[in-house]
């Protein structure tokens, strides 16, 4: 099965210059540094001891920058080496001054680059974040016997029985890992099956947020430009999910005057779609990067630029998480529940179940099913009580999560 996958990555290989090229086009690769994915490193290793860091996305970067300012701080290390796969998520990285880190994209998963990737870097410890399963890298780690964490990890139903179908190679791929930091307990429990011999289940990581951690982000100027309006947010949208929260406008417009849906679309490169396709509802629409100030005739604020989620959030009373009305399984509402938003979701939210129960007995989340639903639950004047709790909850998974990898750290340097 192995010799298969190689193969087959053998292929995606040699096709891969077509595909760099379209995703250029698209605004989905970066035209400098996508050279990287082949181990044409642009950053040189330094001396000394090395904690890597692997995810997928923003998501999972989002959540490890807490722990990568701890460990940017003290001695253990005299690099950090941060991989991801994304656009989005190496341009987050760049909005916070850390001294030690350095960000780099994730190789295309043959063996042979997983094993120049290896040998260049030589972290000392490696720890993936929730979903991000290489068979190759693993491989390669474990050949150098490097320590293998998967942090936060997350397998939902859907990607077990995927990976179930093939339990005799699972069970190779699986068991390489060290020990597991689940963040639900169905995690846990599919992880036992899929062969990981040490799992800990410690909660989600995202519940925390470390408030001392700067970044650019300049928020009092953007309260200042929709302080006069109403607002609604509709954050990490999918296909039709921008369209179900235009109906939703229309319908708040008969009765509220000065109303400005804010729109911040799961992935950036849709914006000119969304735009078309609002435009043909009557609605007039400005972008986030227009930077204009006079947003009186405006219906429709869309969100072009990486990382500024959060400054919606804090000014936001209610924010409808996409990817709950079509089947996506959910996005995780905890960032924008931190600062006191009203969560609204569609019925698909399978994929942070654990955390939307949690945030229904706060009374925080409500689900919907309809715009006229949505029109109806949206609050404009308040923010929501029992958030300390979520608070409560994240300082202790953050603390035990730390003290956990420094069990590992201590151990191994």
């Amino acid at each position: 099965m192995f010799l298969i996958y190689q193969l087959l990555l053998t292929l995606v290989i040699l096709i891969s210059p077509f595909i760099i090229i379209v995703r250029i086009l698209k605004g989905k690769e970066d035209i400098k540094r996508f050279k990287e994915k082949f181990c044409l490193f642009s950053k040189k290793r330094h001396r000394g001891k090395i904690l890597w860091f692997h995810g997928s996305s923003v998501g999972e970067i989002m959540s490890a920058i807490p722990l990568i300012n701890k460990y940017d701080k003290v001695n253990y290390f005299s690099q950090i080496l941060v991989t991801s796969s994304t656009l989005s998520s190496s341009k987050i990285l760049q909005k916070y001054k850390f001294k030690k880190v350095t960000h780099q994209y994730f190789p295309i998963d043959h063996i042979f680059f997983s094993n120049f990737f290896i040998n260049y870097w030589k972290p000392n410890i490696s720890i993936f974040l929730e979903s991000e399963i290489w068979p190759s890298m693993y491989r390669s780690i474990k050949l150098k016997k490097i320590p293998l964490i998967l942090l936060n990890a997350r397998i939902t139903n859907k990607t077990f029985k995927r990976w179930n179908k093939f339990k005799e190679n699972s069970a190779k791929i699986f068991s390489k890992i060290d020990i597991a930091f689940a963040q639900n307990k169905e995690t846990s429990q599919f992880l036992k099956k899929l062969g990981v011999k040490k799992i800990k289940y410690i909660g989600n990581l995202k519940y925390f947020e470390d408030k001392k951690i700067k970044n650019d982000e300049i928020e009092g100027k953007l309260q200042s430009k929709f302080e006069k309006y109403k607002i609604c947010v509709a954050a990490s949208t999918h296909d039709n999910e921008e369209f179900f929260a235009a109906k939703t406008h229309i319908l708040l417009k008969k009765k509220i005057n000065k109303l400005i849906t804010v729109i911040i679309p799961r992935h950036i490169d849709r914006v000119n779609k969304i735009n078309n396709q609002l435009k043909n509802l009557n609605l007039k629409t400005v972008y986030h990067s227009s930077k204009i100030n006079n947003l009186d005739n405006i219906d429709i604020y869309i969100v072009d630029t990486f990382g500024d989620s959060k400054k919606f959030y804090r000014i936001a009373t209610t924010v409808f998480l996409g990817g709950s009305i079509v089947e996506k399984g959910g996005q995780n509402p905890l960032e924008p529940a931190r600062y006191g938003a009203k969560i609204l979701h569609g019925p698909n939210v399978h994929n942070f179940r654990e955390v939307y129960n949690f945030l229904r007995l706060l009374k925080i989340s409500k689900q919907i099913k309809s715009s006229s639903q949505f029109a109806k639950e949206i609050v404009f004047k308040k923010k929501m009580k029992n958030v300390k709790k979520i608070k409560k909850v994240g300082d202790r998974i953050f603390k035990n999560t730390f003290e956990n990898l420094n069990m590992i750290i201590n151990h191994e340097t």
